[in-house]
Formats: C-alpha cells, sequence, structure tokens
C-alpha cells in the first residue's frame, strides 16, 4: 500500500533555488518503482549526492533512480508526477549546489549505458544523454570531426549541457545542435530541430519541463592534427584560469557590466572564505571545497559575494548555478 503523508508546499526562493519539496512524502517510493520497472534499473534509497555533484557537497536523496532504459525512464517520470513526488534529473553532478538535507524525493541519472552511446553518421554525432562531453569531442576528433573542441573540457553530460546552453571558449552547445530528442512529463517521446527550440543564455527553457534523452550535433569535416591543437590550446587556457580543486565550475552568470570572476577580483574577494568553501584564487567565479565543505558553507559564501559586488559596486549577482534541496 502507498502511504503518503504530506508537506506544507514551500515555494521557490525569488533566486529560484528549491528550499524544500512542495510534494508529499512517500514511505515506500523504491518498493514501488521497483514493481514497475525491469530488473536492470537500479533503485537505491538515502544516496548521499556529495558523491554525484562535482563540488562534493550535499545530503541524500530519498531515492536514486539510474533507469536501465526510455520506457524505464518514462514508468518513473509518470509514476512521481501522478503520486506529486519531486524528481530532479541529475547529469554529472557539475553546476549544481545540493543542500544538506538533501532532496525530498527521486532523483534520476541516465548513467546507464544505453543513454551514453555516440555514433557517427557523416558529418554527424548522434549521442545520448548521458555521454560525457569530454567523449563526444574526443570521438569527434578521432573522426576528422571539428566544431566540438569546446566541450572536452566541460565536466558535464550531454543531457546537462543541453539544458543550461552550456558554453566554454565562445561557443555555445546550441550552436553546435542539429536537432534534440526529449521526453515530456506524460512520458511520450519528441523530436524537434534545435532551430525550433528557444534558448537563452545559461538556460534551455524546454529542458526545465521536459527530460532531455540525445541530441545530433553537427560537426565540418577538418583534419584531426588541426583539431588537436585547438582542444591543446582550450585545456591550456582553461587549466591556467580554473581551479583543480572540487567546484560546482561558474557560481554566477555574468552581469551585463563585467565578467563576474573580474568583478569579484577587483573588489579583493578572492580567498575569501566560510567554512570549508572558498572563492577561488585562480578564478574568483568559482567557489571550491577546501575538504570539509558544506553546502551551507557555501551558501553563506554565495550571500557574502553577492551583497559586497552590491555593496560595492550597485551590482547583483545572480547565480548559474542550480540549488536544489532542503536545508
Amino acid at each position: 500500500m502507498l502511504m503518503v503523508r504530506r508537506n506544507p508546499r514551500i515555494d521557490m526562493t525569488t533566486s529560484g533555488e528549491i528550499l524544500a519539496s512542495p510534494m508529499p512524502i512517500i514511505e515506500n517510493i523504491a518498493d514501488e518503482l521497483a514493481a514497475r520497472v525491469s530488473r536492470a534499473t537500479v533503485i537505491r534509497r538515502d544516496v548521499p549526492l556529495a558523491r554525484h555533484t562535482t563540488l562534493r557537497v550535499g545530503g541524500p536523496a530519498d531515492v536514486y533512480v539510474e533507469p536501465a532504459d526510455e520506457a524505464d525512464l518514462a514508468c518513473v517520470v509518470k509514476y512521481c508526477r501522478a503520486n506529486e513526488i519531486q524528481f530532479f534529473i541529475l547529469g554529472r553532478g557539475s553546476n549544481l549546489l545540493v543542500r544538506d538535507g538533501g532532496f525530498r524525493g527521486v532523483v534520476i541519472c541516465l548513467a546507464h549505458s544505453v543513454f551514453s552511446q555516440v555514433q557517427i553518421s557523416g558529418e554527424r554525432l548522434h549521442c545520448g544523454a548521458g555521454a560525457k562531453l569530454k567523449t563526444v569531442a574526443v570521438e569527434a576528433k578521432r573522426n576528422g570531426l571539428g566544431g566540438l573542441e569546446f566541450l572536452e573540457g566541460i565536466p558535464g553530460s550531454v543531457g546537462g549541457a543541453l539544458r543550461m546552453n552550456a558554453g566554454a571558449m565562445g561557443a555555445w552547445t546550441f550552436d553546435a545542435v542539429a536537432s534534440v530528442r526529449f521526453m515530456d512529463y506524460a512520458g511520450d517521446i519528441h523530436e524537434r530541430a534545435a532551430k525550433d527550440v528557444p534558448v537563452e543564455y545559461r538556460a534551455c527553457p524546454l529542458l526545465k519541463t521536459h527530460v532531455a534523452l540525445a541530441a545530433v550535433f553537427q560537426c565540418r569535416p577538418e583534419p584531426r592534427e588541426a583539431i588537436e591543437q585547438r582542444m591543446k590550446a582550450f585545456s591550456e587556457k582553461r587549466w591556467e584560469a580554473q581551479p583543480a580543486a572540487p567546484s560546482a565550475g561558474c557560481i554566477f552568470k555574468n552581469p551585463g557590466q563585467i565578467p563576474a570572476g573580474k568583478l569579484l577580483d577587483e573588489i579583493g574577494l578572492k580567498g575569501a572564505q566560510v567554512g570549508g568553501a572558498m572563492v577561488s584564487l585562480e578564478h574568483g567565479n568559482f567557489i571550491v571545497n577546501e575538504g570539509g565543505a558544506t553546502a551551507r558553507d557555501v551558501l553563506a559564501l554565495i550571500a557574502l559575494l553577492k551583497m559586497r559586488a552590491m555593496e560595492s559596486r550597485g551590482i547583483e549577482l545572480h547565480t548559474e548555478v542550480e540549488i536544489i534541496g532542503a536545508d
């Protein structure tokens, strides 16, 4: 029997942070899901999300699911919607901050190999949402296909890059996408040309309410040596400017007046620290985990940086990193 104990609804903050779950708390979610999906789908309870994020902080997910295929994914999504259970699609955990209380609901990760395939067709790469961006870039290089070198250093998956319209080295994910395959919350699958998908700076609104399944990347034939040279140059530039310590990537969106990292550097905030969280000495828009940091440390440091930017320059900073979970 499905037992439900409801929590009062708690709305999102003005910055888009999900403070708590607007959903019923379900006692037997894992068992209910296991009865509906194939045995190949992974279902675990109370999984620490710090292990699944690049910042290495965050409390546990009530239920963690790795669907074995699209049919099982559709089953999980439909079940959550029907029972008002909050769910979150997890990629490789970059650009993500999970609060210390964890996630009250179901975290779905497309880590199964069926979602990670990369296939070549002429000048195009057909890539599953779970494929690592580094894998996509390397496979393109191996086949003499240029245009995806900028993806190599982004520590994410195809699905996450689509959802965030991730960018690096002056290029954006959707600049290289020909089409996107996605699932709605009723479990139905759609495919749409990239030109028909509205995108923004660091966002694809469509994929905030749909699940990215795959993308087709459009490339161009080039000598492998030229591709390798660009990838090497990008890598060297990245490691000169970005920290090696655990981080979530850029914390703030760049305001129109000045890059966020440069702003925080100019007002003397590199090295600012709360607990185990510190503003990187290499790049002012990165917060790194110096060891033992908590999400509360990171959030307190974010609040401090926003306050100082407003006080010093009158500039309001908005977080780029996605913040989920409960205190």
